[in-house]
């Protein structure tokens, strides 16, 4: 039974050690000269004004969540769009199910207004 584990054990050191290898011969080969000028940020050609550590407001999480949140449902409906003929009508009414439920959330974010970029 035990022997059944090597090949996985293996498959785990060379996929653990294989970045680290990867990383370590990339920093012997390549070249470095550090400067002010390289390690300064650059953006699109445009010089960096401020601190890049600047404060962010809550807002931007929220929407950035909202966005991976009501996103997601592309994940899901697209198995769907695939399998739909063999779905039926069962597929219909689940992925109307999904939609209501959705489209819920979707009401209920407007009304507390989380939508809003003011």
């Amino acid at each position: 039974m035990p022997q059944g584990y090597l090949p996985i054990f293996l498959f785990l050191i060379i996929a653990m050690a294989f970045p680290v290898i990867a990383i370590l011969t990339a920093k012997l080969v390549r070249p470095s000269s550090p400067s002010k000028l390289k390690l300064e940020a650059y953006e699109c050609g445009i010089e960096a004004v401020g601190n890049s550590r600047g404060r962010y407001a809550v807002r931007f999480y929220i929407i950035s969540i909202l966005f991976v949140i009501f996103d997601v449902e592309t994940v899901f409906l697209f198995p769907w769009a695939v399998r739909f003929h063999q779905l039926g009508w069962f597929g219909v009414i689940e992925i109307a199910v999904f939609l209501a439920i959705l489209i819920v959330g979707y009401v209920w974010v407007y009304k507390k207004g989380a939508l809003e970029w003011v």
